[in-house]
Parts: C-alpha cells; sequence; structure tokens
C-alpha cells in the first residue's frame, strides 16, 4: 500500500497521514542521493537493498522506521522477513548515515530485534558495516543489545553478515554468532586505524588491520564471497540446513537422490595404503545426497573439513579428517574449528556423522605453541558432550587422541559406529612405534602386522558396531541415520551444556 499524500482521505486523516508519509520517507532516504549513489558506483548494497536481496521479494516489515528523529533510522535497519518462507529477525547497519555507527536510538533497535527473535524462537541476522558508538556516553543503568544477543546463543541461528568496515561495539556479535560471512571489502576490528595510530602510532589500513587476509585466518571469519549480494546468499544457503530455533528440529528436504546406492568410486578415491594420501572432499561428493554440500570455514584449519550436508534428505553435520593437509594429523585451528562446528550443530539438534582418517593430533613444538592440546580437549568435550545422533566411520586409520575427538572409542553415546577392512588403530602407528621402542627389523615387521590386524581384534570385540565393504558407505550411515532419528519422538529443546576451561 502506498503512503498517502492527498487531503482527500475520509475522517480527515489526510494530513496526519501525509505527515507519517513525509517522515517515512526522510527515513527511507538514508543517507542521501548522493551518498547511495557513491556506493552504488563501487557495486556496494545499500543497507535496505541488502535486507531486500536477504529476504524473500516483498516479505520485510520494517521494526523503528522513524527511530533517530533527524538521523535516518538511527542508522540501523531494522525488522522482520522471510528467508524460504521462514520468519526472521534482521538488522543492517547504514554506513550512509553517519556511517552506521550506534546511538541511544539503534541500541534500543538492537536489542528489541534480538529479543523478539529470542522470545518468538526465529533466526536473528545481523549486516554490519558501521564504526561502532558515536561517543558522548550518556552513563545510567540501560541495557545494551549485547546482552540479548548472548542470551540467543544456542537457542536461535545468530549469524553475522560482515559487508564493510565494523568496529567496536557492533562487531562483537560477530565472535557470538554461530556463523559469519565477510565479503571481499569487508573488515573487522576492535577498533578502526585512526584510533590504532592515536593509540600506537601504527599506521595501518583496515584491510590489513582486519580485512578478510586477518579475519578468515584468525578464524574469527567462517567464509568469504567475492560481493555483497553473494555473501547474503550464503546467509539464505547456511540458514536452509537449520531449524528456526532449538525448540525444533532440522528441516527435511524431499527429492533427488535419497535413496541407497552403492558407493563403488570410494575403491577408486581411497588407496589401501594409507600412507597415500586423497582428498575427502571426493569421499563427501559420494556419500552425499546429489554430491552437493555446504563447507564451513573451509580457509581455517583445513586438517578437518567440516561440511553441512543432507544424507536421505535430512540435515546433516560432517566432521571428516583432510588426508591431504597434515596427512591429516589434527592441529589447534582444524580442533578449535571443529570444536565450535559440532557445538553448533549439536545445539540445533543437526546429526553429527565423523569420517575418521587421520594419524593422530599434530605434534611438535610448533604445535604445543599453538594450543593443540587445549583444542583438542575442546574438541573432544564439545563432541563427547553432543546429544544429536552420531555416526562414526573410520576409513583407514586413527590413532590416539585423534580418534578420541572425532567420536571413535566405544560409550560415548554413539548411533552407530563402522569401519572399513583393515583400517590401523592403536596409540601411534607401527612406524613410529618402532622407532621410538628401538625395534629390529623382525620387531617391526610384527608390529606392522599388529596394526594391520587391529581393526580385526576391534571387530571381534564389538570395538565397531561392523566392518563394512567401503562401498556399502552411504547405505549403511543412511539406514543408521533413519533409526537414530527414532529418538525425535520427544520434543526438541536447547541443549545444556557445561563450560569448557579455554
Amino acid at each position: 500500500m502506498s503512503d498517502p499524500t492527498s487531503d482527500d482521505l475520509p475522517g480527515g486523516w489526510g494530513e496526519a497521514l501525509s505527515d507519517l508519509a513525509e517522515r517515512r520517507a526522510r527515513a527511507r532516504a538514508m543517507g542521501g542521493e548522493e551518498r547511495l549513489a557513491k556506493r552504488a558506483a563501487k557495486g556496494l548494497l545499500d543497507a535496505r537493498a541488502r535486507v531486500e536481496h536477504l529476504l524473500d521479494p516483498g516479505s520485510f516489515r520494517e521494526i523503528g522506521t522513524l527511530v533517530g528523529d533527524e538521523i535516518p533510522a538511527d542508522g540501523i535497519i531494522t525488522g522482520s522477513g522471510l528467508i524460504d518462507g521462514r520468519p526472521v529477525m534482521v538488522g543492517a547497519e547504514d554506513f550512509t548515515t553517519l556511517a552506521g555507527s550506534i546511538g541511544s536510538g539503534s541500541t534500543s533497535k538492537r536489542y528489541r530485534i534480538a529479543e523478539i527473535a529470542l522470545a518468538e524462537r526465529i533466526p536473528l541476522i545481523m549486516l554490519l558495516e558501521g564504526a561502532g558508538h558515536r561517543g558522548g556516553g550518556g552513563g545510567g543503568r540501560t541495557p545494551t543489545d549485547l546482552l540479548i544477543q548472548a542470551k540467543c546463543s544456542g537457542k536461535v541461528p545468530v549469524i553475522s553478515g560482515v559487508l564493510g568496515p565494523s568496529a567496536g561495539h557492533g562487531a562483537l556479535i560477530i565472535g557470538m554468532s554461530d556463523f559469519s560471512v565477510m565479503s571481499a571489502s569487508g573488515a573487522a576490528f576492535t577498533a578502526g586505524p585512526p584510533v590504532v595510530k592515536e593509540s600506537l602510532g601504527e599506521d595501518i589500513t583496515k584491510e590489513d588491520l582486519g580485512g578478510p587476509s586477518v579475519a578468515i585466518p584468525s578464524g574469527l571469519i567462517q567464509n568469504l564471497a567475492p560481493d555483497d549480494g553473494a555473501a547474503l546468499d550464503v546467509i539464505r544457503h547456511y540458514l536452509a540446513y537449520f531449524p528456526s530455533s532449538a525448540w525444533s528440529y532440522p528441516p527435511a528436504v524431499h527429492g533427488g537422490d535419497q535413496g541407497h546406492r552403492t558407493t563403488d568410486e570410494l575403491l577408486r578415491i581411497v588407496p589401501r595404503d594409507s600412507r597415500r594420501v586423497y582428498d575427502m572432499r571426493d569421499v563427501v561428493d559420494v556419500v552425499v545426497d546429489d554430491g552437493s554440500w555446504f563447507e564451513v570455514q573451509p580457509g581455517f584449519g583445513p586438517a578437518i573439513i567440516c561440511a553441512l550436508a543432507h544424507l536421505g534428505g535430512e540435515p546433516v553435520a560432517i566432521v571428516a579428517n583432510q588426508p591431504q593437509v597434515l596427512a591429516g594429523s589434527i592441529d589447534a585451528d582444524a580442533a578449535d574449528k571443529a570444536a565450535h562446528f559440532v557445538s553448533v550443530a549439536d545445539s540445533f539438534h543437526l546429526p553429527l556423522v565423523f569420517l575418521a582418517d587421520n594419524p593422530g593430533m599434530l605434534p611438535g613444538s610448533a604445535s604445543e605453541q599453538a594450543g593443540v592440546l587445549r583444542a583438542g580437549a575442546r574438541m573432544f568435550a564439545a563432541q563427547t558432550q553432543a546429544t544429536s545422533p552420531k555416526l562414526h566411520m573410520t576409513l583407514r586409520k586413527a590413532y590416539g587422541f585423534g580418534s578420541m575427538v572425532m567420536s571413535m572409542v566405544g560409550f560415548d553415546n554413539q548411533s552407530a559406529t563402522f569401519a572399513w577392512p583393515g583400517a590401523t588403530l592403536g596409540a601411534m602407528g607401527a612406524s613410529a612405534m618402532s622407532r621410538a621402542t628401538g625395534a629390529d627389523v623382525d620387531e617391526a615387521a610384527m608390529l606392522r602386522e599388529a596394526e594391520l590386524q587391529a581393526s580385526y581384534r576391534s571387530a571381534a570385540n564389538l570395538g565397531f558396531d561392523e566392518m563394512i565393504d567401503p562401498r556399502e558407505t552411504r547405505n549403511v550411515l543412511l539406514d543408521a541415520l533413519h533409526r537414530a532419528l527414532s529418538r525425535r519422538q520427544v520434543a526438541a529443546e536447547p541443549v545444556a551444556r557445561i563450560a569448557i576451561t579455554p
């Protein structure tokens, strides 16, 4: 419905509605035509265009349009809308209005959309490009939006899109988010270059301070997109695997490649010799529905692949060792990434599928200095506390603590555990054990034979539920998943977690 501009309306409403229309128009004009034109010339979407791109067409309903009086919308566009027909709450910082900075009105709007998201159990999405607080303080006992945003954690999906420079207070939600994506023009930092120059005397660009080349390797940002539109599409894609809240289960899809089929290709993809590398992505391609999946945080901790996919139409979270990186050894970054991924997936009841092929945690002084034990403990705690169905598959090897963080050991609440024939197990590999013990040639040969027979000894004692032919991989996982979903006879509820000391 268009805003009225005429006095011809019945009941004497013309003047009041014309006034409302004028006020709305000023707010919707954002920072003005000149600033908006400059953004468009750079290929950047403005805040309102970002919201329209993110949401289903015509579904946006704004909240707080008139907040800010002479400051249009007080520098942030907020409201509700639909993504694939499901309600979400969204806030988009408007950089054309006082650099998207945060005032008292915009703080109230940020708080309000998070409050609604939590109360109505729907996702919260923040699109960031702002300079942080405007300054001036004000004091007093007033709530900050960070309080309610933190309470959303583990209850509703919280997503951050960093589509320009994001500083200070506004950027703090990134680290509290379940998922974050940054465009090529994005940057995130505690304080921007002018503050860094004033405080430390350091001359630095916003790109070098917190752009993709910093935010991705640091682990702050999960995924990178080339531009605004692609980043917004990534958010829509990510949310498709998740329920609206922890009080509901992930939505299944129907159609496509969802049935049983053998995975003969795995015999070609995965060499029998455990010392030869292969790309675990090729395995995932073969096992999941339609060969289609979404990798989370590929640029950080690449020794572990974290992926969202469908198996038999059901959303699942896959945690897989990557033999192409560090021979599959798990380093601190990979363990940190997996710990976060597992916790988020479990919070929203996605079944977990572990594909193990690793020689253990990464040893060495550099690894220890990076905190591999701390990160490994976090990953172990995350997966062992998980309440969602857990399916485990050992493809070729899993040694020491590396097997435990990948949910291999018994009595760890797995719904099913499988191994391929000849999978090698133990505290460490036979060659490493030979060197460590100074074994002679005959003893080394005995250790190697014992290693090769380890999976059969384990199977003989029900160390795995079943030893399988690799060509059965998809089918046994699919059947185990369908059985495990029987636990959804009870209503979904948020997961209670024990705090893990970093």
